[in-house]
């Protein structure tokens, strides 16, 4: 089986591309200066300890409005973080730039919890949680197609395939995830994550699609004679 190789986005020894209806997918469009903007503050200076503190509240305030609702405005998001607009526009100039981070954070906690799940349950465990928050991060990503679809997002594709790859050779090496798999082939199987309606049921759904595609990668039982 080839493994994965983030410098070139695919499995050795395969062409694997990531499929268009994959949040992962990789865009031909040039990166937007809204990003170029978003990657110099976070190499820039530090922020100021309350500064930091405003940010992370107005991420958190912007996850679960946008979660609820694609529409979301600014001004209920600066009420629902408990900041002024001033201190909302200083931090995020446009409603692109505030879109994108809450993004870009939620892609990044996606991949860093991978480890500490291994750490935590067996692995066959450790990846059906990681897939239950993918499926958070893909309904966030349903409500900001507008947005979203103007971006690109290469530079998600290897660290999260590379967080599959972590979950799933984890679950081959203790003998409870088939041995034919690799990375692609899982995250073809969990891609109905961020093609599900994002209505009432949604999570009870997601949840019964999950327990069968874990069917589907566990070693099955030996036969019987």
């Amino acid at each position: 089986m080839g493994s994965w190789d983030g410098r070139s986005g695919g499995i050795s020894g395969h062409s694997h591309t990531v499929p268009e209806t994959s949040p992962l997918f990789e865009s031909a469009e040039p990166r937007s200066a809204t990003e170029d903007t978003l990657m110099t503050e976070h190499r820039g200076t530090p922020l100021r300890v309350d500064a930091q503190q405003n940010r992370e509240r107005i991420l958190d305030a912007a996850r679960a409005a946008l979660t609820a609702s694609g529409d979301a405005s600014l001004n209920a998001i600066t009420k629902r973080a408990g900041v002024g607009p001033g201190t909302l526009y200083r931090h995020f100039p446009t409603r692109e730039a505030l879109v994108l981070a809450v993004y870009h954070q939620d892609v990044q906690l996606l991949v860093d919890a991978a480890p500490v799940l291994l750490q935590q349950h067996p692995p066959l465990v450790a990846l059906r949680l990681w897939c239950d928050r993918l499926a958070d991060t893909g309904q966030l990503k349903h409500g900001l197609a507008d947005v979203l679809a103007t971006t690109r997002e290469d530079e998600h594709a290897a660290p999260v395939m590379g967080a599959i790859a972590l979950l799933l050779q984890a679950g081959q090496r203790a003998g409870s995830v088939r041995p034919d798999l690799d990375p692609y082939d899982v995250l073809l199987l969990v891609g109905f994550l961020w093609r599900l309606d994002p209505g009432p049921g949604w999570r009870a759904r997601s949840g019964r699609l999950l327990d069968v595609v874990m069917d589907g990668l566990r070693v099955p039982p030996p036969a019987e004679p």
